[in-house]
């Protein structure tokens, strides 16, 4: 049986286990200790795994990213357009999904009793991390993003100040001769290399761990918890659905001149890539291909933006992270006014460059933001069961959004027209 098959087994075994003690028999003293010694520990270990990828992860993604754009003073007006358009595209998706939780409010309709209890279970399991209690926006907002000391910054688990200092290392490894920044940036590769396979080992204990979880918040919550993750996912798949029907097609038909119908049907094969792979890297080779051949896009402007998009531009995870994070606040009565939801937004977009391209790659990343804005991270548990379809449907967002950027880039470098897509469409078609 395939991973994501074990851990939505995982989770609908749990929560049938879970609400059926709950039914039957909430305050059996057999209950509290399979939950307090089995089922909880079990999936805090597998949380715990997560968690502790965070902050190698942040630095090694985000350094390498930067890095990998070449020296910043010569980068000229390619990257600067590819760039612009990744942020833009980007902070778009974020702010549909924060638009539709805002508007649905998935995650609200818990009994405020519940909610509380939640919150306490909850919290004693995020002790040692950065609490949210305090953040807000404001001027402190920018000045605390530069850390006094970076390492503790990373002791606290500060996601801005690791964010800064990333991007901070990156550029400089820019400007230092290449002799000098390449042994660096092995190190760097090594170590992001180790962190997925990390990552990989704490995703073969995730069908134990989400059944753990599950049962433990069930047993003790019931029903209710179920029907907010049903609505957590329709909400999900909403923004997705609205950010590729509208938000994408809009930009390739201002930006890259396209008739949205024509991109789609031309890019389907990288479309059903990436849905079946759940992968943007596993995608490129095929990206490469459909840009080249069916968009009729040069060898030169397709190898500069799609790699970089692969890594950069995340349209669906930053929805997805978004999405979860403002679910889960309101699960557990966790109020964020309007300048935290700007933070959530922000670090969504930037997180999302940062999160391994492997299954599960992006919940540490959620987990630390969940920290940031004052929410329990371990409440992350509640999502994991359905996190596989929501993988694979925002993955392909994801690649929709990378090509995009291939078509405006193009463009706007003067060396290919809308109808040169139909064209090299026609020409493939005998093939």
């Amino acid at each position: 049986m395939k991973l994501h098959n074990k851990i939505m087994l995982g989770l609908v075994l749990g929560a049938v286990a879970g609400v059926s003690a709950n039914q039957l028999a909430p305050d059996a003293r057999w209950l509290s200790w399979v939950n307090s010694n089995v089922a909880n520990p079990v999936g805090q270990v597998f949380l715990r795994m997560l968690l502790m990828t965070v902050v190698p992860l942040v630095f090694a993604s985000l350094t390498m990213g930067v890095a990998g754009l070449g020296d910043i003073r010569r980068i000229g007006k390619v990257g600067a357009k590819t760039l612009g358009y990744f942020a833009l595209s980007t902070t778009i998706s974020a702010v549909i999904g924060l638009l539709l939780v805002n508007m649905m409010n998935p995650g609200l309709g818990l009994d405020p009793a519940m909610q509380r209890q939640l919150f306490e279970t909850y919290k004693g399991q995020a002790e040692g991390l950065q609490s949210g209690a305090a953040v807000g926006f404001g001027i402190n907002t920018f000045v605390n993003i530069v850390p006094r000391n970076p390492v503790q910054a990373a002791a606290n688990m500060d996601m801005l100040a690791i964010i800064f200092v990333s991007v901070m290392f990156g550029a400089a490894l820019t400007l230092i001769p290449q002799e000098k920044a390449k042994p660096f940036l092995q190190v760097l590769d090594g170590l992001g290399e180790i962190v997925i396979k990390i990552i990989g080992f704490a995703m073969k204990l995730a069908p134990y761990g989400v059944f753990g979880l599950i049962f433990f918040t069930t047993s003790r919550f019931g029903w209710d918890i179920l029907r907010s993750l049903g609505m957590y996912v329709l909400v999900v798949l909403l923004g997705l659905t609205i950010h590729a029907v509208f938000g994408i097609s809009a930009l390739v038909r201002i930006f890259g001149g396209m008739n949205p119908l024509v991109y789609y049907k031309k890019i389907r094969n990288s479309l059903v890539t990436a849905f079946s792979t759940s992968s943007s890297n596993a995608t490129l080779p095929t990206n490469l291909a459909v840009a080249e051949q069916e968009l009729g896009i040069s060898p030169t402007i397709a190898g500069f933006v799609l790699p970089i998009g692969s890594t950069m531009c995340m349209n669906g995870t930053a929805l997805y992270e978004g999405v979860t994070v403002l679910f889960l606040a309101q699960v557990f009565g966790v109020h964020l006014n309007l300048g935290t939801q700007v933070i959530v937004v922000v670090l969504s977009v930037i997180t999302a460059i940062g999160a391994a391209g492997v299954p599960g790659g992006s919940l540490p990343l959620i987990m630390l933001v969940l920290a940031t804005v004052g929410v329990p991270p371990e409440g992350i548990a509640i999502i994991l069961g359905v996190d596989r379809i929501l993988d694979m449907c925002r993955t392909t967002v994801n690649v929709a959004g990378d090509m995009s950027a291939c078509v405006y880039v193009a463009r706007a470098e003067g060396g290919w027209r809308p109808e040169m897509a139909t064209t090299a469409g026609a020409a493939a078609e005998p093939a």
